[in-house]
């Protein structure tokens, strides 16, 4: 008796049937996937990274349709100042050391492996309170075209207590 391979064909010898693999993410969980693969393969990302101590180091690694992925450097004391990413949406990684998210929901350390997903407008600063440098990887969906920035350079517990509504 003929089996159903020998009767019909081995429906993976016919590519049209089947849906075609994304070259690259559509959803935030693709992006973020897309961060934790990218994390993963540290021999790729850790020989391009550099430090300095006078203002952060950043790389774009790659683009893609719709999106692109930086990788940024912070030695200690180094931050990002309060903003926001414009239309983009985004996956902050933090791929060595520690940094540390102030936000209106208050104060958030983020270790090695650590992920924060963030909407258009979500305001924000990223900072290395540490006493090592950190690294992280930051997707951006759309590509990043703004940064605007929003008022005081350093989100202290006091500002932030002052911003509230």
């Amino acid at each position: 008796m003929n089996s159903d391979v020998q009767i019909a064909g081995d429906p993976l010898a016919i590519p049209h049937l089947l849906p075609p693999v994304p070259a690259h993410p559509a959803t935030v969980a693709g992006f973020v996937g897309l961060a934790r693969s990218i994390a993963a393969d540290r021999d790729a990302w850790a020989p391009l990274v550099r430090y300095d101590t006078t203002s952060r180091w950043y790389h774009r690694l790659r683009t893609g349709p719709g999106y692109e992925v930086w990788l940024l450097s912070w030695v200690p004391g180094q931050g990002s100042g309060r903003h926001d990413h414009g239309p983009s949406s985004g996956v902050l990684t933090v791929l060595e050391g520690e940094l540390t998210e102030h936000a209106g929901s208050g104060r958030r350390s983020l270790t090695a492996g650590a992920q924060r997903v963030f909407a258009p407008g979500y305001v924000h600063e990223v900072v290395n309170d540490a006493l090592t440098p950190a690294v992280s990887l930051h997707i951006y969906f759309p590509g990043l075209t703004e940064m605007p920035m929003h008022g005081a350079p350093h989100c202290t517990p006091a500002a932030l207590e002052t911003a509230a509504p």
